[in-house]
């Protein structure tokens, strides 16, 4: 008997199978993932544009810590869109999420902050009535002008 013949392991036709399985849905989760930035994207940088445009001044952004103690200086100017200050957008159009892991040195120097991907649901899977939908909170933020908290 040729060894291409011999019959395959039940116990690793499962393993395969599982793991073309689990790749298969990796992968359909990741276009998910990038149709949805490519959505927010667009939707993240009209509202900078229009900030601008209805003269809203931005403001040097700060980040508070994971513990909730205090806050830490960012590298980032644009305009807090929630009111716990814990996510804004910036004046280069982009998302960022101002909660950052607490340091002495980020106390003393400031933090530096990545944009991340935008959300199509801001809050999804927190408290109840914490979650809303991106271009719900954006109209909201844009609406309250330059009487939004700071």
């Amino acid at each position: 008997m040729c060894p291409d013949s011999e019959p395959e392991d039940p116990a690793a036709a499962r393993r395969r199978q599982a793991r073309e399985n689990a790749e298969y849905h990796e992968a359909a989760a990741a276009r998910v993932a990038q149709a949805e930035a490519r959505r927010t994207a667009a939707m993240v940088s009209a509202f900078a544009e229009a900030m601008r445009a209805a003269g809203v001044e931005p403001a040097r952004l700060r980040a508070r810590a994971y513990s909730g103690s205090g806050s830490l200086r960012t590298d980032v100017v644009g305009w807090y869109v929630r009111r716990d200050r814990s996510a804004a957008v910036g004046t280069d159009g982009l998302w960022y999420v101002l909660v950052v892991a607490p340091s002495l040195r980020g106390r003393l120097t400031g933090v530096h902050l990545d944009p991340t991907d935008a959300p199509l649901n801001v809050g999804a899977g927190g408290r109840d009535g914490d979650s809303i939908a991106l271009d719900v909170l954006l109209r909201l933020r844009l609406e309250a002008g330059h009487d939004f908290p700071s």
